[in-house]
């Protein structure tokens, strides 16, 4: 069976996280395709277009069908009351934010967080590393190459973001680009189900979800765009609460989650429960598939800090 064609874009639209997080899916798909006996729905890899080329490095050699489904979950029932009032209070928590001061386009986010990531190989047992420290520092206007630090791999550069007019910069997460977004909570709802489907072969409100995580995972996202960004998520079905959720740094708040209906798994924003403050992001399975266990988190980060400085490398 030959796998059909990938959408090209450039390798630099994949931050490391994100290689990660694909590849997570990918070989969830193929060891499921593998192991099924009888019929059955089959599960959508998420393949955005933004991560092809990371999707043909992970899987090469493998006979992989990538079904995207530019559907709807009809099954995901809308936000309860506590839901939406919990994403209304992280809402405004971040209109509110303190702020970064003044950022010129020359400088770069910083963002400092503990993770572990699953790691697959094909043949191989799913190894699930200790939690260990990744920087990235990402150009404030995208202009500029980015850098990443991991214990264990050392540095490397990235490259700079998609520019207006090339492929992927409509999901672009640099500052600048962010700042363009909508202000308005439907108008963004809007965006997000307009733009979350280009870039994902998952069902639409699966992707919009995935995208508000991939915008606001390493960035600093200006108050007003934040704050759409969750009212937004507000609307979307499927969206619940965990309460006494827990972080990779260990601390304790509650979390907003979704079921995704296309890979036995979830995910989840882990927030301060007296700030509102986003922690960190886990992803845990929710059923048994291959050599993984349900209730197995197999991506796990934590943002310890946010900053904003000169250069590529610098800490604050």
């Amino acid at each position: 069976m030959n796998s059909p064609s990938l959408p090209e874009l450039p390798e630099r639209d994949l931050p490391p996280g994100r290689q990660r997080l694909l590849k997570e899916h990918l070989m969830t798909e193929i060891r499921q395709t593998e192991q099924q006996t009888e019929p059955r729905p089959a599960r959508r890899s998420w393949l955005r277009p933004a991560l092809a080329a990371g999707a043909v490095a992970v899987a090469a050699a493998l006979t992989l069908v990538v079904l995207p489904s530019g559907g709807t979950d009809t099954s995901a029932q809308p936000p309860s009351k506590a839901t939406v009032a919990l994403l209304e209070d992280i809402a405004l928590a971040a209109e509110h934010q303190d702020g970064y001061g003044d950022m010129r386009d020359d400088q770069y986010v910083y963002v400092d967080s503990k993770v572990s990531w699953a790691q697959y190989e094909e043949g191989e047992k799913t190894k699930i590393p200790p939690l260990h420290r990744f920087e990235s520092w990402h150009s404030v206007d995208g202009t500029r190459a980015g850098l990443y630090r991991e214990t264990g791999r050392g540095q490397w550069a990235g490259e700079p973001d998609a520019q207006p007019g090339e492929p992927g910069y409509e999901v672009s997460a640099n500052y600048k680009h962010l700042s363009t977004l909508p202000t308005d909570p439907d108008e963004m709802y809007d965006w997000l189900r307009r733009t979350a489907p280009k870039y994902s072969g998952q069902e639409t409100h699966q992707a919009m979800f995935v995208l508000v995580a991939d915008l606001t995972r390493d960035a600093i996202v200006p108050p007003e765009q934040s704050a759409a960004l969750y009212r937004a998520v507000a609307r979307i079905p499927g969206v619940t609460v965990v309460e006494n959720a827990v972080d990779a740094a260990g601390r304790k708040g509650v979390a907003i989650t979704r079921d995704d209906p296309d890979n036995p798994s979830r995910d989840e924003w882990i927030f301060d429960p007296e700030t509102h403050e986003l922690l960190g992001e886990r992803r845990v399975a929710t059923e048994d598939h291959s050599d993984v266990k349900k209730g197995t988190v197999t991506s796990n980060t934590a943002v310890l800090r946010r900053a904003v400085v000169d250069k590529a490398g610098q800490r604050p």
